[in-house]
């Protein structure tokens, strides 16, 4: 059985998608962009941008009973891979102890001309 997880604390789907998905013992984000909830809009640079990408995933998971620290893997996606180190720095300050395994690739374009999505995927505890 799946779940569908919605929260105002995240940007709201822009297409026919859920920001996440809890099913069975897991919960699964879709990327989440920098986008700004209370805004609409982008914070500029890509650490303000991972920031904002990685707190729309910390509220997804919230709104399923899940935190970063039940994050298995996440997988990044930028559309520079120059800016790898900076996101990096900003990606590391999310993740307490045991960081989850993470792909990071570079793609032609994403929604929104944004610079970097991020999605996750977490574990419930039983």
């Amino acid at each position: 059985m799946k779940q569908k997880i919605n929260t105002e604390k995240a940007p709201a789907a822009i297409g026919p998608y859920s920001q996440g998905i809890r099913a069975g013992g897991l919960v699964i984000t879709s990327g989440q962009l920098p986008i700004d909830p209370a805004t609409g809009a982008f914070p500029e640079g890509i650490e303000a941008q991972t920031r904002q990408s990685l707190e729309n995933c910390k509220s997804v998971l919230a709104a399923a009973g899940a935190t970063m620290d039940q994050v298995v893997k996440t997988t990044v996606f930028l559309s520079d891979m120059n800016d790898f180190a900076a996101m990096n720095g900003v990606y590391a300050l999310f993740f307490d102890g045991i960081y989850p395994a993470r792909s990071a690739v570079e793609v032609a374009r994403l929604p929104k001309g944004a610079a970097i999505e991020i999605e996750v995927i977490a574990i419930l505890p039983k």
